[in-house]
C-alpha cells in the first residue's frame, strides 16, 4: 500500500516498510502491535492513519519515524538518507502532548532543535520567531508553557516542526487532548506546513472528522493495515 501519489515512482519514497512487524514481549504474553505491514510514504502524501485505541497506529508511526525497531521485516528511508529519528531537519515529530520544556519560554522551546541542524543561536531564534508568526503565536513568544492553553501548546509544537523544515512530518494523535475547534486548527496548520515545506505528512488519529480533512486515509485494526481510502479528486 502506498500513499496517494500519482507518480508512483519508488524513488519518491520518503519511507518504505516491507513486511514489517513489531511484537512486544515473548511467549504467551507477547503482544503483536504491528503485523506484516507493507506501505510507503512519499513527499506528496497527506495521510491519516485511523483506528481504535490499541490498533497499532502509534507503533506504526514510531516505526516510520525510526523511534522503534521492527521485530520482522524491513524499513528503508530512501529519500531521507537513513533513519530520521534525532534529525529534526529530516523528520519532525509531534505527539499527543506538546512536549515543551517548562523552564524555557515559547521562543526557546521552538528554537531548541535547531542547533541539531547547524544553526547558531541567533539564526535559530530568528527562524523560531518566523515559525511562531506563521502559526499565529508571535505575541506569546516569551510566555512559559504553563501559561498556554492546550491548543496554543500544540501550535508551538507545530511551529517547532516548521522551524526545522523537515522533509517528513509525523504527528501521533496531535489533537487527542483538544476540543474540536482547536483540533481543526492544528490539523489545518499541519496541512499548511506540509504544503509550505513540500514535506510528506502522516497523522495518527481516532477522530474521523480530523481524518476526513486529509486526502488519504489508512485504517488499522489489530495491528494490520487494512485498507487505504484515498479521497476522489
Amino acid at each position: 500500500m502506498t500513499g496517494h501519489d500519482a507518480s508512483g515512482h519508488v524513488g519518491d519514497d520518503l519511507v518504505r516498510l516491507t513486511g514489517v512487524a513489531r511484537t512486544y514481549g515473548r511467549g504467551a504474553t507477547a503482544v503483536v502491535a504491528v503485523h506484516e505491514v507493507t506501505c510507503a510514504v512519499r513527499r506528496a502524501d497527506r495521510i491519516a492513519v485511523t483506528g481504535a485505541s490499541g490498533s497499532g497506529k502509534s507503533t506504526l508511526l514510531h516505526l516510520v519515524g525510526g523511534l522503534d525497531e521492527p521485530t520482522a521485516g524491513r524499513i528503508e528511508w530512501p529519500a531521507l538518507d537513513g533513519r530520521p529519528f534525532g534529525r529534526p531537519g529530516v523528520a519532525g515529530m509531534i505527539f499527543q502532548g506538546p512536549s515543551l520544556l517548562t523552564p524555557l519560554d515559547v521562543l526557546d522551546n521552538t528554537a531548541l532543535p535547531l542547533g541539531l541542524v547547524g544553526l547558531d543561536e541567533e539564526q535559530a531564534r530568528r527562524r523560531a520567531a518566523d515559525a511562531l508568526h506563521s502559526v499565529g503565536l508571535a505575541d506569546l513568544a516569551f510566555r512559559l508553557p504553563e501559561e498556554l492553553s492546550g491548543g496554543q501548546a500544540q501550535r508551538v509544537a507545530v511551529a517547532r516542526v516548521l522551524a526545522a523544515r523537515p522533509r517528513l512530518i509525523i504527528a501521533d494523535e496531535p489533537t487527542a487532548q483538544l476540543g474540536s475547534a482547536h483540533a481543526v486548527q492544528v490539523v489545518d496548520l499541519l496541512l499548511r506546513a506540509a504544503d509550505e515545506l513540500d514535506a510528506g505528512l502522516i497523522i495518527a488519529t481516532h477522530d474521523s472528522h480530523m481524518a476526513a480533512r486529509l486526502p488519504t486515509r489508512w485504517r488499522m485494526a489489530d495491528g494490520m493495515l487494512m485498507e487505504g481510502e484515498p479521497c476522489s479528486s
